[in-house]
């Protein structure tokens, strides 16, 4: 089953193919694969519906369906953001085992794009980040080849200082989480200390669902005094150890808390610190972590 030479392909194989980027384009806009997927499914029942001996290149038809769809997605989800209890993070996912399936987004990253408008947002995502030329670009967010550069060309100077500048090894990565592991659970304060930047910030996303900060730790001292804070309780509920991953291109853990609680601890880390520590305990977005044995998903 393979697409005719007209372009109009057997509905399930034209659909399979792109599926595996056609998810990671809906998460890098929504932020939630679980709506990415919602996306994805309302994507492909558009292609059965759709006339597919007139399309010349399927990929590129439904990443412009893709990109609509998220467009119109992302007025509702702004609008529950603006509501949302607490500091919000993305869904966490973990990094594909193929190198071929990355791409440059890091969670620091994803964070910086909520700050862009979904025009900017879109325009950048499917130019910089996916490879689409600019005309296909304009077909999918509906504007002129040159209002497009222009929103990807904003979207890039007010990214620049979230892109990273310094990368550290997957190995490097995971060493460090591990230390940070140890120390933050072990109640060693010294040893954390020395893992933090001077100006490390600590966000946590309950989704005033589970306790968690509601404003980030800013500075060192800040952090350590939480960690301090929750030693006693460390002590008396040990955090299980899941397992340590990448997770949206920076380093981590998986655990189950207190009351059988799932939570990703991400970090990012610059010239061997870490500059920011990323907490989702939000059960919404770490249900399924268990369930697909924190499966590489992105």
């Amino acid at each position: 089953m393979t697409p005719s030479c007209n372009g109009a392909a057997v509905p399930e194989t034209g659909f399979r193919e792109s599926r595996p980027g056609l998810i990671r384009l809906a998460y890098r806009m929504l932020g939630s694969l679980a709506d990415a997927e919602d996306v994805v499914q309302d994507a492909y029942a558009r292609w059965l519906a759709a006339d597919r001996a007139v399309v010349r290149e399927p990929a590129a038809f439904l990443r412009i369906v893709v990109t609509r769809l998220c467009l119109n997605q992302l007025k509702s989800a702004r609008r529950r953001r603006e509501t949302y209890l607490g500091p919000w993070l993305p869904e966490p996912i973990f990094d594909p085992d193929e190198p071929e399936d990355l791409d440059d987004i890091t969670l620091p990253l994803m964070i910086a794009l909520e700050r862009l408008s979904p025009l900017e947002r879109a325009a950048f995502l499917l130019h910089d980040v996916f490879g689409m030329p600019f005309p296909e670009v304009a077909a999918a967010i509906g504007r002129e080849d040159a209002a497009c550069r222009k929103l990807a060309s904003r979207a890039r100077a007010n990214l620049r200082e979230a892109r990273p500048r310094f990368t550290v090894s997957r190995e490097d990565g995971l060493k460090i989480a591990a230390a940070f592991f140890a120390a933050s659970r072990s109640g060693d304060l010294g040893a954390l200390r020395t893992l933090l930047a001077d100006d490390v910030v600590a966000t946590a996303d309950g989704g005033g669902k589970v306790p968690a900060s509601p404003e980030p730790l800013v500075g060192q001292d800040a952090v350590i005094a939480r960690h301090a804070a929750m030693a006693g309780e460390f002590g008396l509920n040990p955090s299980q150890l899941v397992r340590y991953a990448v997770i949206d291109g920076v380093p981590g853990f998986v655990t189950v808390e207190a009351g059988g609680l799932v939570q990703t601890t991400a970090l990012h880390v610059q010239e061997g610190k870490v500059v920011a520590i990323y907490v989702v305990r939000n059960p919404d977005k770490t249900g399924r972590v268990l369930r697909e044995g924190a499966s590489r998903c992105a």
